[in-house]
């Protein structure tokens, strides 16, 4: 493979599929935000260290910038842009906002979207739980404390949207 090489890839991004041409070592990350323009998932360490790109592949919360594009080939991908619901934010958005789980805004959508993970996998999570999910995923204003607030919350909201149907 040349240094031009391109490779055919369908990303399956919130419900919808992307047929790409991509570089064999473009990262999901950047797929995301330049060839998809979703730039809900951001890009601030590139190395792994600090949670802000956190996607959802496959039911898991990982990080975009250390996955490679050509390996999400029809895989079942949600970003920041594919919870809410119309005009209805997801719970764990909605918790956010009603937490102020969030101040400059670089690290919201990972946190949302490792809680997101959590509550698919575990619709009932321990307040330890939920701290392991978002341990990953650093908070440089502080924000910690409204973030497991807003954890517990959206669980709370889930749960009982649940019960009511």
């Amino acid at each position: 493979m040349g240094p031009h090489t391109h490779l055919p890839v369908t990303l399956s991004v919130n419900g919808s599929r992307f047929p790409l041409l991509i570089e064999p070592r473009r990262t999901l990350l950047d797929a995301l935000r330049h060839d998809l323009a979703l730039t809900g998932t951001k890009k601030v360490c590139d190395a792994g260290d600090c949670g802000a790109c956190t996607v959802i592949v496959d039911g898991r919360a990982v990080y975009a910038c250390l996955l490679l594009a050509v390996d999400c080939d029809d895989r079942d991908i949600t970003t920041i842009e594919g919870l809410a619901k119309g005009n209805a934010l997801d719970p764990v958005q909605e918790a956010f906002i009603q937490h102020d789980a969030f101040q400059c805004g670089f690290c919201t959508s990972g946190q949302i979207m490792s809680l997101r993970a959590l509550l698919d996998a575990n619709p009932e999570p321990s307040d330890d739980q939920i701290l392991r999910a978002v341990t990953g995923n650093l908070c440089r204003c502080g924000a910690y404390l409204n973030i497991l607030k807003a954890g517990r919350l959206a669980a709370d909201m889930q749960r009982q949207a649940a019960a009511d149907v």
